[in-house]
């Protein structure tokens, strides 16, 4: 087997969570809140380098199919839930917390300089974790297909011969 064989028809599908796993690690590197204009990445937390982690992980899956034309659609579907529930708990719950520390800062230095303590900042998830979730549900939707072509395939029985005489 050589790298050529990547090119050869008949595993083309699994370009698809080769790119996905290459957009699930671009979008670790992305805003994922953005706390009052100012726009956070995801990368110095540990949410964002799992997401690393198993970005990589879908695109080595996808060139070693590629390349020895073997089936890698379980761990695929694996590594595609697993992306998807730590984007969806990012997305569920970053932006709160980040809001919850800015106000933190913003009124301990309200405290310190003695001024008038400010609202909450307004925040909102950044394209980050939305990149990274439509990355790992299309991963997901790869994976999927495994169950769906697993289905048993419809199969005649032979009919007993009744006209017997």
């Amino acid at each position: 087997m050589s790298a050529g064989g990547i090119f050869r028809p008949g595993m083309r599908g699994y370009y698809v969570p080769f790119v996905a796993g290459i957009a699930l690690i671009v979008s670790a590197f992305l805003p994922w809140v953005v706390v009052g204009g100012v726009s956070m990445q995801g990368v110095p937390d540990v949410p964002a380098l799992w997401v690393i982690g198993l970005g990589a992980s879908a695109v080595l899956l996808a060139v070693l199919s590629l390349i020895t034309r073997k089936n890698s659609r379980h761990p695929l579907l694996l590594v595609g839930l697993m992306a998807l529930g730590i984007l969806f708990l990012s997305w569920r719950i970053l932006p709160r917390t980040a809001g919850e520390r800015a106000l933190t800062i913003s009124q301990a230095f309200a405290i310190v300089e003695n001024t008038e303590m400010k609202d909450a900042p307004t925040t909102f998830v950044g394209t980050g974790i939305y990149l990274g979730l439509l990355a790992a549900g299309s991963i997901v939707a790869f994976g999927m297909t495994i169950v769906v072509r697993r289905v048993a395939k419809p199969y005649t029985v032979p009919a007993a011969d009744d006209d017997v005489d």
